[in-house]
């Protein structure tokens, strides 16, 4: 999937200099491939989902670095009758938010953005919120243009990405997504130490006078 996507953005003119953001777990592996294809160094903008109170594995918003939060419209009508609001469940993902930037990190700080062309990619876009957290994360650290990619969107969030970044490359925009993993032949799950290797593997082969600090 990486690959393939890849080889699409080398389609576009893509104005130096360039970055790969990758929204982990799942977007560092296809990040990785897109970072080789397109010669650009590659780190992570960490992302974290906010779920309903009720139903966990249903987005209703997400934060990214930077302290920045996306709430989806509706997103008040899940919290009826409950003595929660969306700020809590925000400071819950927060501290799990910090621990994977720190874990990922391996010390380092973060890419410079500022004045440089971002391309941020996942595995899959489902509702679109932590892609839009991405996008507005990237814009206040100082990208000068930013990139959404994917393998495959939603119709729905394709509309809602298209509205927020400079462009958006989505190889598949089903009707009907359904679940992410079956646009995959394979979809293991990727942990931390599948995360750092592929970070530390892009590093070693980057120029490190991109990193700052």
């Amino acid at each position: 999937a990486g690959r393939a996507l890849g080889t699409a953005l080398k389609k576009r003119t893509l104005k130096a200099p360039l970055i790969v953001l990758a929204l982990p777990r799942g977007g560092v592996p296809v990040g990785y491939e897109v970072a080789r294809a397109l010669r650009a160094p590659l780190d992570v903008l960490v992302v974290r989902k906010v779920g309903s109170p009720a139903q966990p594995e249903l987005a209703i918003g997400a934060i990214a670095s930077g302290d920045v939060a996306v709430r989806e419209p509706h997103a008040s009508e899940y919290f009826a009758g409950r003595n929660l609001t969306f700020q809590q469940l925000a400071q819950r993902e927060r501290v799990e938010l910090m621990r994977r930037e720190h874990a990922y990190r391996a010390g380092l700080p973060p890419l410079a953005l500022q004045g440089k062309t971002v391309v941020l990619v996942d595995d899959g876009i489902a509702t679109g919120c932590t892609m839009v957290a991405a996008i507005r994360a990237a814009r206040q650290a100082g990208a000068d243009y930013v990139i959404a990619a994917a393998p495959v969107a939603s119709d729905q969030a394709a509309a809602l990405i298209d509205s927020e970044a400079d462009d958006a490359v989505f190889l598949n925009v089903p009707a009907c997504l359904d679940a992410i993993s079956l646009w995959y032949r394979d979809f293991d799950q990727i942990d931390d130490s599948e995360v750092c290797r592929l970070l530390s593997k892009s590093r070693t082969s980057a120029n490190m006078d991109t990193y700052t600090g």
